[in-house]
């Protein structure tokens, strides 16, 4: 298993973690400025992702398998001590990897999903319990294996486009809609399209990730989902149990999961006694680090500063 890492800066080691549909790129903002503030930044491509390992079997993407590639990262880079950041679904391998090794990963950073203890039900049966027979939430649209992954390779840049655009702020409700996929129709037939370039996204940047999710597809990333219920049974043992690392969440006031997570943003006194920060950014989606990189670089900095301040 082989892990590609993106790294600036010397001193104590933060290892940033992105999401769906994303690779290390997305911490081109944070790269940098870590650094200059006197840190090892480390940007990973999760596994399935970019230039990182793609093993065929959808079980490989579990939990566990992530947190084992984070604690392998972290030994390779020779470090007893690390700061670990995730966004999307990078949130959630970030806080699994503090909550299972944090005398490793002893600060935790979230950008757009909020911390939440498992359900006490499966996460796929809570979904359709709450959507009914006439749509899939778009996590239960991903876990036949196949579907969503052959209508991304289509048009990859339309695939990516139109969700990057959708989950941006500013974008209509039209064009948001995927995230609900009626029975019987196509998630890529509900994407929008913006008019014109993305202003946190520019051309390049854009032609960076179509080239990588041309290159590799889509089905490592997609795995992830696949293994809902399985993280779920995995990690029954630890259910209810609140991290115990300081920790700091970011948001985007117009990012679905930060909306949706209301209840668990409320609930953090309980989950994250540790916490230093809860901040929702104004006119922000949900590709935080890359929509509001200044905002998000003087929070990380500011929780780095009082967590693990460089020598």
């Amino acid at each position: 298993m082989t892990t590609h890492a993106v790294e600036q800066g010397e001193g104590p080691v933060v290892l940033l973690v992105h999401g769906y549909p994303e690779t290390s790129h997305s911490w081109r903002h944070q790269l940098p400025a870590l650094a200059a503030a006197g840190y090892r930044a480390v940007a990973i491509d999760v596994r399935g992702y970019g230039r990182s390992s793609r093993p065929p079997a959808v079980e490989e993407y579990a939990m566990g398998r992530l947190v084992a590639d984070n604690v392998r990262v972290a030994e390779a880079l020779g470090s007893d001590e690390v700061v670990i950041v995730g966004h999307d679904w990078g949130a959630p391998i970030a806080w699994t990897s503090a909550l299972l090794r944090p005398d490793l990963f002893s600060a935790l950073a979230m950008l757009s999903v909020p911390y939440a203890p498992p359900s006490l039900q499966p996460p796929t049966k809570v979904f359709a319990e709450l959507f009914g027979d006439e749509a899939e939430f778009y996590m239960n649209y991903f876990q036949e294996p196949g579907r969503a992954d052959a209508e991304a390779a289509e048009d990859v840049r339309w695939w990516l486009s139109g969700f990057y655009y959708g989950a941006a702020a500013g974008a209509p409700p039209e064009a948001t809609r995927f995230a609900v996929v009626p029975k019987g129709q196509r998630m890529k037939d509900l994407m929008a399209q913006p008019e014109g370039e993305m202003a946190w996204l520019p051309p390049a940047d854009l032609d960076h990730y179509v080239a990588e999710f041309e290159r590799t597809g889509f089905t490592g990333g997609l795995n992830r989902y696949r293994n809902l219920d399985r993280d779920w049974a995995d990690l029954a043992a630890f259910r209810g149990r609140p991290i115990t690392v300081p920790s700091l969440f970011i948001g985007g006031d117009k990012d679905g999961p930060t909306q949706w997570g209301a209840g668990a943003i409320a609930r953090f006194p309980e989950t994250l006694p540790l916490l230093r920060g809860s901040h929702i950014l104004e006119d922000c989606g949900h590709w935080v680090q890359q929509e509001k990189p200044a905002e998000v670089n003087a929070l990380l900095l500011e929780f780095l500063a009082e967590v693990r301040p460089p020598a």
